[in-house]
């Protein structure tokens, strides 16, 4: 019943910022864990940042010190803020969510099984 849609993906040259945004409808839970994920062309879809309910935050190691997540105050918006991004950075941006538990029990999952529902994904690209 949870539905979950992205927005704020575009094109940027390296070095700059973009901020995705994630909303959230439907059912609520009491324990859950959210974030994004990414996936290049060829290559598997991976963690970038993911939050649970208590505020506490995973984020890759590839995206660390760039890359903030963030949820607003009724939890059910999921932000994403990109800086200093990097050609590597290029790729579909997906919001996902995993419920009925904090993230450090899902984060080691394979995150097509582990999360559940889906966004439909936003396209992010970064010129070098």
């Amino acid at each position: 019943q949870v539905q979950l849609r992205e927005s704020g993906g575009g094109s940027v040259q390296t070095g700059g910022s973009l901020r995705l945004s994630c909303l959230a409808s439907g059912y609520t839970y009491s324990r859950y864990c959210w974030g994004w994920f990414r996936q290049a062309p060829g290559k598997e879809r991976e963690m970038v940042a993911v939050i649970d309910r208590a505020g506490i935050t995973y984020d890759a190691d590839a995206v660390k010190g760039r890359f903030t997540i963030s949820q607003g105050p009724a939890k059910n918006t999921l932000n994403l803020q990109m800086n200093s991004l990097k050609p590597e950075d290029t790729g579909m941006y997906y919001c996902a969510a995993a419920f009925l538990g904090s993230c450090s029990v899902w984060i080691g999952w394979t995150p097509s099984i582990a999360f559940k529902p889906w966004g439909q994904g936003t396209q992010v690209t970064v010129s070098s």
